[in-house]
């Protein structure tokens, strides 16, 4: 089957014989975002000409990874919730299959599909044209050649209609020229253009997600320091980490962590890249304190 509407049945029950062995219970539930005043709209402040590797961008790490256990769910909020509270950038993992991607997280499907997710982009960036996104797009759970991942691509692009969504693009540009749009950050190799993740003369990355959480602080410490002291490339600072215990039990230790950091000594820093969490509306005022990180 080729459309948006594949048989989401078929790959839950599929996640569940994967899922049903193993894996720690987790009782608590988290509270949806609280919309604060001007997270819809927090970029309409700052200049056109505002180079997106100067901005403090809140993000989340595998973003629609909402379902498959404690182990594997990053995030308990949606696409579209997460936009709507601060969040531009977006971690979006994508398994090839039938012709379409489906948002995983390693094996377990994710209830959503890559159309889902331009959906939630396209409605957000309309109602509010000020803003962008900011889009890493990654292969996950499956194995096609570059170029077959590619052909895919293009064809949301050309085919289902969605090239006018994306800035496309090999250099950053600025916010003027990104407001409305999603840029695309192309983890794969065959993507047909966009900001080539990883490339070391644009991107300064902190990512050592197999860190248990007490030794994952100092290097996140430590790039925040960098980022403030050293500007020039886009720093990307994830908080996330998978080591020793699930996703929301870390983010539980680190976001209070950033958030203190970022409220304390840190306050006067600025332009401290892109900053992807887990969970970053369980500890309150966390995505509000990195957005006032912009501007002098």
């Amino acid at each position: 089957m080729t459309t948006h509407r594949l048989d989401r049945r078929g790959f839950l029950k599929g996640a569940a014989a994967l899922s049903a062995a193993g894996l720690l219970g987790y009782a608590g539930t988290a509270p949806a975002y609280a919309r604060s005043p001007g997270t819809q709209d927090w970029l309409a402040g700052l200049g056109d000409g505002t180079a997106l590797r100067a901005l403090t961008l809140p993000g989340t790490h595998d973003s629609g990874a909402r379902f498959g256990g404690p182990w594997t769910e990053c995030q308990n909020t949606t696409i579209a919730e997460q936009l709507n509270a601060g969040i531009r950038f977006l971690d979006v993992r994508c398994r090839a299959i039938d012709g379409s991607f489906a948002i995983h997280h390693g094996a377990f499907y994710q209830e959503l599909m890559f159309g889902d997710v331009l959906i939630a982009c396209r409605d957000f960036l309309a109602a509010h044209p000020s803003e962008t996104v900011l889009m890493r797009v990654k292969q996950e759970y499956s194995e096609v050649a570059d170029a077959d991942f590619a052909a895919i691509f293009t064809d949301y692009l050309d085919v289902r209609g969605w090239r006018s969504l994306f800035h496309i693009g090999d250099t950053l540009p600025t916010l003027g020229q990104a407001r409305g749009k999603v840029v695309l950050l192309a983890d794969n190799g065959g993507l047909p253009g966009g900001i080539r993740w990883g490339d070391r003369s644009v991107f300064a990355i902190q990512d050592d997600y197999m860190a248990e959480p007490f030794a994952k602080w100092p290097l996140i410490e430590a790039h925040f320091r960098k980022a403030a002291a050293e500007p020039g490339p886009c720093y990307i600072n994830f908080v996330s980490t998978a080591a020793a215990l699930p996703p929301r039990w870390n983010a539980d230790r680190l976001n209070p962590q950033v958030h203190d950091l970022l409220n304390g000594e840190g306050a006067g820093w600025r332009g401290l890249g892109i900053v992807p969490m887990d969970y970053p509306n369980t500890r309150s005022g966390l995505i509000a304190s990195l957005i006032r990180h912009n501007g002098t």
